[in-house]
């Protein structure tokens, strides 16, 4: 019996000492990683191999990567997590990635606080064959950037070109709304969204919720099906001096400003700066009153230009017609800043028809980018590599070069012009047939074009000036016949 129980013992040692993990910690590029490295045996088959580890304080996002050895012959471990209160979720055993933060998780997992203290990641052993030994390697991340700031972590399309999307709309997480199976109004899941983009032949897309981040744990679920739509985080920042939009992130920034946290619009503008999100202005020059409550930027103090990256120049107008902001993003130019103009929809009803002002997708912006993934898109926007497609169209495109003896530049960059300089603008339009082309120096005083009125479906025009040395900015515009407004480009800046 003594002899029956010292094996049961060494048995059990056994077991315990195949089972317990390496661990080891890697600080590279800042990011705080566990490994936890082991073997499972045939001994181990059909039980739970618990790995625990620690979260320290302040953690608002948790990444495990999870490889094992044997697939191929059939070794299948399921991955379970806990927090030190609560079970977090299973992998079930297709998921070797998944990320768990504040407002969002990767699908069969629960998304909420990190709370810091003992966390336990269990592999559960549903297969492994007789005389089989199989390695794992759990890699857990804190805080990984990349998964906070996008829903994917490589590039739906690796090819640089121009990417075609909508970075403004809402979902039944604010006041988005669509009927419901009896015919009934009711707040519009996601999905709905997602696909009228998708069959629009968009390239990607944000939804902008006022204030919410509760729509990330939809996207996120969504984002593996929609491999051709490139979902960027963003949510509409909705004060009542005015409305912006955050994109680019998917942590909590605090919105209530005028309170004793936030006293004041460039607090939040830095904090997002530190985020390493953009902020971008939306419909600045609205009504505002109880016409638009809040949508008018009027921001006192003044927000400091320099934290902010955009400003959208055509907003949808929510189908009463597209709705433009002029006047505001002049001022920023004449004042020496380079806001880049984009486009937002500002959709609340997804099932709206193409052709209706404010469907998703109308206006569209249009950004030159490295690769269709968000750091990409975001980079197109810094730069101000953008034009903006007022008709919505799925092809139409503007490429301008401006050049003199100093060198070249392209929409939202600068070139320098010596007095006296003359300086050539280059213009490749596609898809314009029978529309015409301008160019405006200062938003306001036209310059010769030669040819004014597209002929062709492809069209390359010239114009050309003699800078007088002093700041000024060229945009270039195409217009049907009638005057209406199809695409708009980003400056070319002189002398800024």
């Amino acid at each position: 019996m003594l002899a029956c129980l010292r094996m049961q013992l060494y048995f059990l040692i056994a077991v315990f000492c195949v089972a317990a993990p390496a661990l080891a910690v890697d600080d590279t590029h800042n990011q705080h990683q566990l490994v936890l490295k082991g073997t499972i045996t045939y001994a181990q088959n059909h039980s739970l191999v618990d790995l625990p580890f620690e979260v320290p304080p302040g953690v608002y996002r948790l990444t495990v990567d999870v490889r094992y050895t044997d697939r191929e012959k059939q070794t299948v471990l399921n991955t379970e997590i806990s927090d030190p209160y609560r079970f977090r979720g299973t992998s079930g055993s297709n998921k070797g990635h998944f990320t768990i933060g504040e407002s969002d998780a990767t699908p069969s997992f629960l998304p909420g606080a990190i709370p810091a203290g003992k966390w336990k990641l269990t592999l559960a052993v549903s297969n492994i064959r007789s005389g089989m030994t199989s390695s794992y390697e759990a890699d857990i991340y804190f805080d990984r950037p990349i998964d906070d700031a996008a829903f994917v972590d490589h590039a739906l399309n690796p090819k640089p070109g121009w990417y075609r999307g909508d970075l403004h709309m809402h979902t039944g997480h604010s006041d988005g709304s669509c009927p419901s199976q009896s015919g009934q109004p009711v707040p519009c899941p996601v999905f709905f969204t997602v696909e009228s983009a998708a069959k629009r032949g968009l390239d990607f897309i944000a939804v902008s919720d006022h204030n919410a981040t509760s729509q990330y744990d939809a996207l996120r679920e969504l984002q593996p099906y929609f491999d051709r739509l490139l979902f960027v985080p963003g949510r509409e920042i909705t004060t009542t001096a005015g409305h912006a939009n955050l994109l680019g992130t998917m942590r909590y920034l605090d919105f209530h400003v005028g309170d004793a946290d936030v006293p004041d619009i460039n607090v939040l503008a830095q904090r997002a700066h530190e985020l390493g999100a953009i902020l971008s202005i939306n419909h600045a020059d609205s009504p505002g009153g109880e016409i638009c409550r809040g949508c008018r930027w009027e921001a006192s103090p003044p927000v400091d230009m320099r934290l902010i990256t955009a400003i959208e120049l055509i907003n949808g107008g929510d189908g009463e017609g597209l709705f433009p902001s002029y006047e505001f993003w002049r001022k920023q130019l004449e004042h020496g800043y380079r806001p880049t103009a984009i486009g937002g929809s500002d959709n609340h009803r997804p099932y709206w028809p193409p052709d209706k002002p404010g469907a998703v997708g109308s206006p569209t912006t249009v950004v030159q980018a490295s690769e269709l993934s968000v750091p990409a898109i975001l980079d197109g926007i810094r730069a101000g590599h953008v034009f903006i497609d007022l008709s919505g169209s799925p092809d139409r495109s503007l490429e301008v070069e401006v050049s003199d003896a100093q060198g070249s530049a392209a929409m939202g960059d600068v070139l320098a012009a010596p007095r006296g300089e003359e300086v050539r603008l280059t213009i490749h339009i596609e898809h314009c047939a029978a529309n015409r082309a301008s160019v405006l120096l200062d938003g306001d005083k036209p310059l010769p074009v030669t040819p004014e009125i597209l002929r062709e479906s492809s069209v390359s025009a010239s114009a050309a000036w003699r800078s007088d040395g002093m700041r000024h900015w060229l945009v270039v515009e195409v217009r049907d016949l009638t005057g209406a407004l199809y695409l708009v480009g980003n400056p070319v800046y002189l002398n800024f």
